[in-house]
């Protein structure tokens, strides 16, 4: 029976679309500040596959104390029924008490150790996971934070005067500004792909809960920049727009041509 190869992420297809996702927005917009940050994210999700491969395994320094532990606090009861003495008092009530509550003070006492080596290995791996997480979230924040003053408006102005192009502007055609924000949802996409790396082999509740968020803030952040796409996608439907874009990329060609 095969593998069921569709059931489970895997980081390798993820950083390869990631690269190509990279190259796709260096060739179109080199030098931007949208190309930095999917570099960023490019080495993010390299250090994620490692990243959730640590977290995944487990702690065998930890489970060696828990165990050596364990074996000591067995050691430690086996010790205390052979110090006694076989004595026709030890039966009596008060000795039998004072037995029966240093056995179970030493019990509860290594009990109390024992969990707390167990739950420290989980909250460790809880703590690199939620670390991780939460720097995705400040990239999906970057993401939108390059993409909220991109408008149509910006580069076209319907019914008023035109917008004078800003010196540090990116995209100079509403063609650009289109492929522009739909790299912009690429990039959120990828971003909730990457977080959810970290909880396929650790289906820890809280890590689970924050990447649901991830996913819920990315979704939110795409479907405000699908808004804009609608909006510029009815914009480039209108023919005297259409004739104005055709301009524009037929004068970028002429000037792109090297004289001499």
């Amino acid at each position: 029976m095969p593998a069921p190869i569709y059931r489970t992420l895997k980081p390798e297809k993820i950083i390869e679309t990631q690269r190509l996702l990279r190259e796709r927005i260096a060739r179109r917009f080199p030098g931007s500040g949208l190309s930095g940050v999917a570099a960023e994210l490019q080495t993010v999700a390299e250090e994620a596959a490692v990243r959730a491969e640590k977290i995944r395994k487990p702690n065998i320094s930890l489970r060696i104390s828990v165990a050596l532990l364990l074996l000591s606090a067995l050691a430690s009861v086996f010790m205390m029924a052979r110090s006694l003495q076989v004595r026709a008092d030890l039966w009596e009530v008060m000795n039998l008490v004072q037995f029966i509550e240093a056995g179970l003070g030493a019990i509860v006492f290594l009990s109390v150790a024992v969990l707390f080596l167990i739950t420290l290995e989980l909250r460790l791996k809880r703590s690199r996971a939620l670390a991780a997480i939460h720097e995705l979230r400040a990239i999906a924040h970057v993401v939108d934070m390059h993409q909220v003053a991109k408008h149509p408006d910006g580069l076209i102005h319907r019914g008023g005067p035109a917008v004078s192009p800003s010196p540090l502007r990116t995209t100079k055609t509403l063609f650009e500004l289109n492929r522009y924000l739909n790299y912009c949802t690429e990039l959120l996409a990828i971003i909730s792909k990457v977080a959810a790396i970290y909880i396929q082999g650790f289906p820890d509740a809280n890590s689970v809960a924050a990447v649901d968020q991830i996913e819920t803030l990315c979704s939110g952040l795409s479907q405000k920049i699908s808004q804009k796409i609608i909006v510029l996608e009815q914009i480039l439907d209108e023919p005297e727009v259409q004739a104005k874009e055709e301009v524009t990329a037929t004068t970028e060609a002429v000037v792109a041509i090297p004289v001499g």
